[in-house]
């Protein structure tokens, strides 16, 4: 029998693991019979798969957790059986703000800590100045661009709440807001970081593999009523949505990928922009400069599907830091329990089996996140904002 589901998505290269699914069927061969619906906005993607309209959703990580606790929105539990990607954004800067930071730089441009601490000599002088405040584009507040941007910021000692101006936009409107002069940067996945470059109004300053190692940023996401009714076919889901990703990781698949993300209905985007970013090869300057990064965005390898708590609970720490909720150690749990990981292993047959350790999340900054000691981690925070 086939099961019938709604999927949204949001038009992102890290949305490939669900695309590629559908059109190389994986979904099918599961006996799934997706419809893939496009989104603007993720306040859409959330509220349709709060309220049952969307079976299941490519949701940015950390939305999940505020769902579940009902903080931003009405509560509605939600749960994580796979990571769809880790890493994959960029802060891209105008390249006024781009030769401003260089002009204030002691250091390496490609070190954060080397250029939070140009930024704030940055904001400073503007402060002087009279000059309005920067102002930066992040999709979400509960977004891991929103956390992202704050950490590299609050590293170099600038406040993201009171030294800058951030606003939320989303993905597509990105490039535009930078364009008109309305946002001087953003953090935001890809392809919109290259889009920007290659329209020549536009300086990638960073990867996010730059600013942490392993950062969960999109995540399959169900409601957890519909996992508990429907635990056969979520298990059909997780299994066709990773081997798809694993698809995806092949380098002689990536030409037919690309091709199939670049489609209007998808991504619509030249394919050559979206090949780049598969191979983590992204050209970061109008005049060609290339970065290449094996970690830009990772879809199945080194164990990027398995949902990890400890990245749940980083999540939910930086809500904390960041006042959007106060610290309790029962809502630490919550969050952490969002991720499931025995889902992800009950769709392999892996029920009981022990699971390698949690990897380091690995910030350029800060203590090592520990969940079992999140004071302490608060405590070893730089200042500049939060709870540092």
């Amino acid at each position: 029998m086939t099961a019938q589901l709604q999927i949204g998505f949001i038009p992102l290269i890290d949305a490939a693991a669900l695309i590629v699914a559908v059109e190389k069927g994986f979904m099918r061969a599961e006996g799934l019979d997706v419809q893939l619906v496009r989104e603007v906005s993720w306040s859409n993607v959330r509220d349709k798969l709060n309220i049952g309209l969307f079976d299941a959703a490519h949701i940015l990580a950390p939305v999940p957790i505020a769902s579940s606790l009902g903080l931003g929105h009405i509560k509605v539990p939600i749960v994580v059986p796979l990571t769809l990607n880790l890493n994959g954004n960029a802060i891209t800067v105008s390249p006024a703000l781009h030769a401003a930071m260089m002009h204030e730089i002691d250091g390496d441009p490609l070190d954060p800590m080397a250029t939070a601490r140009a930024l704030s000599r940055v904001v400073a002088a503007r402060r002087k100045n009279g000059g309005e405040p920067l102002t930066f584009g992040m999709t979400f507040p509960f977004s891991t661009h929103n956390y992202l941007l704050r950490l590299w910021m609050a590293a170099g000692l600038v406040d993201p709440d009171e030294d800058v101006r951030m606003v939320v936009l989303p993905p597509p409107f990105m490039v535009d807001s930078l364009a008109s002069g309305q946002v001087d940067g953003f953090c935001v996945g890809a392809p919109w970081n290259s889009i920007a470059v290659d329209r020549g109004i536009g300086r990638i300053l960073h990867f996010s593999s730059d600013i942490m190692q392993r950062a969960a940023e999109k995540v399959l996401a169900v409601r957890q009523q519909w996992a508990e009714k429907n635990s056969q076919t979520l298990a059909s889901l997780v299994r066709a949505a990773f081997r798809a990703a694993e698809f995806t990781e092949v380098p002689d698949n990536r030409n037919e990928v690309a091709r199939i993300l670049a489609r209007a209905d998808y991504i619509g985007v030249d394919a050559s922009v979206i090949l780049r970013t598969l191979e983590g090869r992204l050209k970061i300057a109008a005049d060609g400069t290339i970065r290449e990064d094996g970690r830009y965005m990772m879809l199945a390898r080194d164990d990027a599907s398995a949902p990890d708590p400890v990245q749940a609970a980083w999540l939910y720490a930086q809500m904390v830091r960041w006042r959007q909720t106060t610290l309790s150690l029962e809502a630490m749990k919550a969050a952490q329990d969002v991720f499931r990981p025995e889902l992800y292993d009950a769709a392999f047959g892996r029920i009981g089996e022990p699971r390698a350790p949690a990897k380091a999340i690995g910030s350029f900054a800060g203590p090592i996140f520990d969940p079992q000691n999140i004071e302490g981690y608060f405590a070893g925070l730089p200042a500049g904002g939060g709870r540092g």
